[in-house]
């Protein structure tokens, strides 16, 4: 059983503090993603769990043993960087063992254990070419296969898709959320990409500032965020937040839009200046609207720009005096200025205050 459990961490350099005493409990064999936006403490964060950064306050442990004043080779962690760190003039068959070679491991068993991780990752092809010769994808695909060898207890991955183009980085997604399955292993992945976060994870961990802002799966993090910086950093589009007051029971937007409280909101007070927030799949227009069997508010709004997507359109609307996204299925051309009728699903929006930011719920 391999846990992760960071109590209290903190990093400071100097008179600045990196990591705030954040807490959190990493299960055997999950899959958690640290994401959030640059310089939040995720990477430190990382580094920490690595044995790369030195603890300012806390404890790390692995596996129930507390690991602060390990070196990173005696946590038994494997770490992919986002730029590979491969070596040069050595084939993909020598980088994958090297490491072994380095713990003098018998050369059958470095053998066995570098054609299993080739056979994991697609690489039987490539051992003879040197990294020169091979793609993005497939660099990556070698540093995971060398960590892979060492059979460590935690795998720790830094941005590790940061540097591919975008039709990569969803190959590679695949490709890791594949190497998860196959090896069963805990794995702790680092990323600011919110889309890797919400199709890699089993749970999420946000991070904002040094702290922890909300853990969970990406469904609870996209359905029920806890405050407004959840609800507009995961998702794309980012929820949509229209400012408003709450009046006789109703939430009076911008503009003079009064929309019912939605069910899911908690008590709300006379007065109280609100953000109300919904996804652009909730405001759809009539006529190509998926169904929805709860409450729905109906409302007239000018589109001013659209953008194509397939099997759906991205519209940009005016509301409350800002500008909103709206979902348009089985989409029709739309020209700019023509005024649609929307269905707005109140089931699925959501109140947040607006001086704490924080999500008011029942």
């Amino acid at each position: 059983m391999t846990e992760v459990t960071l109590s209290q961490v903190v990093k400071k350099y100097g008179q600045h503090q990196a990591v705030h005493g954040i807490d959190l409990d990493i299960h055997d064999g999950e899959f958690v993603v640290l994401v959030g936006p640059s310089g939040c403490g995720k990477s430190t964060t990382l580094r920490m769990i690595a044995g790369l950064e030195d603890i300012s306050g806390g404890e790390v442990a692995i596996g129930g043993r507390v690991v602060n004043d390990l070196p990173p080779r005696e946590r038994n962690i494997s770490m992919v960087f986002q730029n590979y760190a491969l070596y040069p003039h050595m084939t993909v068959r020598e980088n994958l063992g090297f490491s072994l070679r380095i713990a003098k491991q018998p050369e059958a068993e470095i053998a066995k254990a570098v054609d299993e991780a080739a056979s994991i990752l697609g690489l039987n092809e490539l051992m003879d070419r040197k990294p020169a010769a091979l793609s993005g994808g497939q660099r990556q695909r070698v540093a995971m296969g060398r960590a892979i060898v060492r059979h460590p207890d935690v795998f720790l991955f830094d941005e590790p898709l940061s540097n591919l183009d975008a039709k990569l980085r969803t190959q590679m997604r695949v490709e890791i959320k594949k190497l998860h399955q196959k090896v069963e292993s805990t794995i702790i992945y680092v990323t600011h990409d919110q889309v890797e976060a919400m199709t890699l994870a089993d749970r999420i961990v946000l991070m904002r500032d040094g702290h922890i802002v909300q853990v969970g799966t990406p469904l609870e993090l996209f359905n029920t965020p806890v405050d407004t910086f959840v609800a507009t950093f995961i998702g794309s589009p980012p929820m949509n937040l229209v400012d408003g007051v709450v009046r006789q029971g109703q939430i009076t937007l911008d503009g003079g839009i009064t929309v019912p409280v939605p069910v899911t909101a908690g008590a709300l007070r006379e007065g109280q200046a609100v953000k109300f927030g919904f996804r652009a799949d909730n405001l759809m227009p009539v006529g190509h609207a998926v169904e929805d069997e709860g409450a729905v508010y109906e409302l007239d709004l000018p589109v001013t720009l659209t953008e194509p997507l397939g099997t759906e359109t991205l519209l940009f609307t005016k509301m409350a005096g800002g500008e909103v996204q709206a979902k348009m299925f089985n989409p029709r051309p739309v020209a700019p200025g023509e005024q649609l009728r929307f269905r707005l699903m109140l089931d699925k929006c959501h109140v947040f205050d607006a001086t704490s930011g924080l999500a008011v719920r029942g």
